[in-house]
Parts: C-alpha cells; structure tokens; sequence
C-alpha cells in the first residue's frame, strides 16, 4: 500500500505508477478544503464517478478512483482572481526594509 500527500500533480503521478503495478493507494486532499464543513463546496471532488467533499467524505480517498482531471480544472477556476489578489497585496505590503 502507498499513501501519499503533496501537491495534486505529484498524487496524480504517485496514481498512475502504483495503478500500473495494481498497488494500492490512498492520497489526502486536505489541502484542498476552505472552511470543512462541505457548505461551500470549495473541496467538490469526483471519486469513482460520485461527487464527494473532501472535507466531509474524506480527507482520504483511493487515488485510483479520484478524476484528477476535474480537480486540477478546479483549482484552475479561480486563477485570475488569485493572480490579482496576490498583485494588490504585493502592491500594498511591501517590504519596510526595501524603502
């Protein structure tokens, strides 16, 4: 058995590899969870053909079973918005020392 935990596209190569050899694996997506209380549906996850929420249903799922496809089209949705958060927070907190 492997369990695994990282980022999304290492679980998704540690998948494939140990799908390949018929090993069983187990990852955690807790690092995809908001506020762990499935109200927001930020963690919505596709496993075995269900949806699920990591943080009610899991954090721990059979890797082989988890549409890492539709999660990584998640984490991908709110892209732009983060990019121009982290740009307006660079803006207003730089650095005391660089001044």
């Amino acid at each position: 058995m492997v369990l695994a935990i990282g980022p999304v596209p290492m679980m998704e190569a540690v998948s494939k590899i140990t799908k390949e050899f018929g090993i069983e694996t187990i990852i955690s997506l807790n690092a995809i969870m908001l506020d762990g209380t499935g109200m927001c549906g930020c963690c919505r996850v596709s496993v075995g053909g269900k949806t699920k929420f990591v943080c009610v249903d899991g954090p721990e799922f059979n890797a082989h079973d988890v549409d890492f496809d539709g999660l990584k089209k998640r984490q991908r949705y709110y892209l732009e918005q983060e990019k121009k958060s982290l740009e307006l927070f660079i803006k207003e907190h730089k650095c005391k020392l660089e001044q």
